[in-house]
């Protein structure tokens, strides 16, 4: 069996919110976060396989179609690729908010059908996060679990970015 690392997207690899960017709905608004993509290359490099797992409710509320979803994280790959990392695929939740899906988190669902698909041993792997249901939804998967940014947590680990993360993330397998 696989380790991974199960990667929330917005947030964690991409800037959400920030000066340049409102909502990622259009692959000319994805911009990496400062050593995200390094940070993807050093999991890689150590052995894990690394997953996108994000919530994209936007396509279920109409405000971007699936298609433009998948050519945001085709961009996203790009990107990652061109930093030496690899994520093998990212998995998405595109129903609305309140669906009561299990694919959403903080639901396992993503985290669930990728370790069956990929044969990914969920007791070695990571959810990495900026928010708690993220976190929530890798506990219940059965990950060990890693926050990103200030405030309470019930992770393991606690960092302001993912290239801080990686580090004690590396030292923990």
């Amino acid at each position: 069996m696989k380790k991974a690392i199960f990667l929330d997207r917005d947030g964690v690899l991409n800037e959400v919110l920030s000066h340049r960017v409102k909502f990622v709905n259009k692959p000319e608004q994805l911009y990496l976060l400062e050593g995200a993509a390094e940070a993807v290359a050093l999991f890689n490099e150590a052995g894990y396989e690394v997953f996108g797992v994000t919530n994209q409710g936007g396509v279920g509320l109409g405000f971007m179609k699936e298609k433009d979803l998948h050519r945001v994280h085709e961009r996203l790959q790009k990107l990652v690729r061109e930093k030496g990392g690899h994520i093998t695929e990212v998995a998405y939740c595109p129903h609305k908010p309140k669906a009561g899906c299990e694919c959403r988190k903080p639901n396992a669902g993503m985290i669930l059908e990728l370790a069956e698909r990929y044969d990914i041993n969920l007791s070695e792997s990571y959810m990495v996060g900026d928010h708690e249901r993220d976190i929530e939804a890798g506990i219940k998967a059965g990950c060990k679990t890693a926050f990103i940014g200030p405030g309470p947590t019930k992770a393991d680990i606690q960092a302001d970015t993912l290239w801080e993360a990686a580090k004690p993330i590396l030292e923990m397998q």
